[in-house]
């Protein structure tokens, strides 16, 4: 096998996970399967989710959270930038949780009512790594300029005790004609929710006018994106950055030094529907020769390699920094996920 072959295929086990060994010409791009096998590993994904473009469109509610982070990607998505922090970790850290309602347990219910709404969590969202907690309601417009009182009862099993629990309660001012979403903060009761996930039977939603219309879209109809929403904000760890030199190439360079290359990968071109944004990326990758004279820069595989010059092939071009990626995707479960996926972009190449 060549030395380049082997260089190569070290610096895609480092960027991209193990790969196969073939024939391969210098600066051949990784392998899709590859590439779509790593990025699933880092989203905790055994597969792609089963989550058509039809699917998509229903599931996605049409409220400004959501729209917010759709604004953020431009047609290439995240692209690299200086200063980006280096990760570490080698699974996603989760920013934001969007989870959508669904029908509560039948125990809570009378006469099959009320239809909504109950919230399932991850067990990986812990109490106190939670910044924020906001259930997110779309109102229907009124007749007349009014005052609605939005109100959050605590869902419980039909005793004769009652079976609510109002936990919270909002005063607001509408416009006649114009529907409108609205947020409420309902981090107090998460909490409790996660700390004793037997007291979960979910939540019923109500926004009365003065004249006891009910304005609240609990029940929408699927592709509409009025359904109510959770949305969860996590904390995450700081990372520190960390900066070095190395050289840029393309296809067509005739460098055979360690150079990074230019990659991109298109998310519809895989089939995933599944990923909203972005829909595509520059991920990069690292490729070239690492001759005797690099030995000079890392002090210790210089020593190694005088003290068993037959016991190592020497340095590898592999990166040395790699960025995350903002990414917007459905999981199995149908929740809408706002990660930020480290180790997807090879910022730096270098021979180590």
């Amino acid at each position: 096998m060549h030395l380049t072959q082997v260089l190569i295929y070290l610096s895609f086990m480092v960027a991209f996970g193990p790969v196969g060994l073939g024939d391969q010409m210098a600066h051949q791009q990784p392998p899709l399967n590859a590439i779509k096998s790593q990025i699933l590993s880092k989203l905790r994904l055994k597969e792609a989710p089963n989550i058509s473009r039809d699917v998509v469109k229903q599931l996605l509610p049409k409220a400004p959270p959501l729209q917010q982070l759709l604004d953020q990607y431009d047609v290439l998505g995240d692209d690299n930038k200086d200063g980006v922090m280096e990760e570490d970790d080698e699974h996603a850290i989760t920013e934001t949780i969007m989870t959508m309602a669904t029908e509560p347990d039948p125990i809570v219910q009378v006469d099959r009512k009320p239809k909504c709404c109950f919230f399932s969590f991850s067990s990986k969202i812990q109490a106190n790594r939670i910044v924020s907690a906001q259930l997110w309601v779309h109102l229907l417009p009124a007749d007349e300029v009014t005052t609605v009182f939005l109100q959050i009862s605590r869902l419980m099993p039909v005793t004769d005790e009652g079976r609510h629990i109002r936990i919270r309660f909002l005063k607001i001012d509408v416009n006649a004609g114009v529907s409108s979403w609205q947020s409420i903060d309902v981090k107090q009761v998460l909490s409790v929710w996660l700390r004793q996930p037997e007291t979960n039977w979910g939540i019923e939603i109500n926004a009365f006018d003065l004249k006891g219309n009910d304005l609240a879209v609990t029940s929408a109809e699927a592709g509409e994106g009025l359904q109510p929403f959770m949305e969860v904000k996590i904390s995450e760890s700081p990372k520190r950055s960390r900066r070095d030199s190395g050289l840029d190439c393309d296809e067509n360079s005739p460098e055979s030094r360690c150079c990074r290359y230019p990659l991109t990968v298109d998310f519809e071109d895989f089939g995933w529907d599944w990923i909203i944004a972005p829909k595509r990326y520059k991920a990069n990758y690292c490729s070239g020769e690492c001759e005797y004279m690099h030995l000079q820069k890392y002090p210790h595989t210089h020593l190694v390699n005088k003290a068993n010059p037959r016991g190592t092939a020497g340095p590898c071009c592999t990166p040395t920094k790699m960025s995350p990626i903002n990414m917007l995707y459905f999981n199995r479960k149908e929740q809408i996920i706002y990660g930020k996926i480290p180790s997807m972009v090879v910022d730096r190449c270098g021979c180590s």
